[in-house]
């Protein structure tokens, strides 16, 4: 799925718009940001609620490509700068995680 599709399919608001050619191949669903460095699979989306600026460097260093917030949390500017300074895409959703798991999981 291209990071363009999920815009598309599942309506979720999007925060940052970066590489929307992108290939999803797998994701990931953890809020645990050192659990996310050492689990979660490369070229993935991430589903959190983490909605901050370490959130975009542990993606960064994950090579993840795409981060979806979860309950409609607010993201901070200082961390969508982030994003696009390291081209992920963020979007957010008012879907909590187990939701929005299981429609990622479907479109995969």
């Amino acid at each position: 799925m291209k990071v363009k599709d999920l815009a598309e399919k599942l309506s979720y608001e999007c925060l940052v718009s970066e590489g929307n050619e992108e290939e999803i191949l797998d994701g990931y669903t953890s809020d645990l940001l050192s659990d996310v460095m050492g689990n979660s699979p490369e070229d993935s989306i991430l589903i959190t609620i983490q909605a901050h600026k370490n959130t975009v460097a542990v993606a960064s260093l994950a090579n993840i490509n795409v981060l979806l917030i979860c309950n409609n949390r607010p993201a901070p500017d200082d961390m969508l700068k982030a994003a696009a300074d390291e081209g992920i895409s963020v979007f957010r959703t008012k879907d909590n995680q187990f939701t929005a798991s299981w429609k990622v999981h479907e479109l995969l």
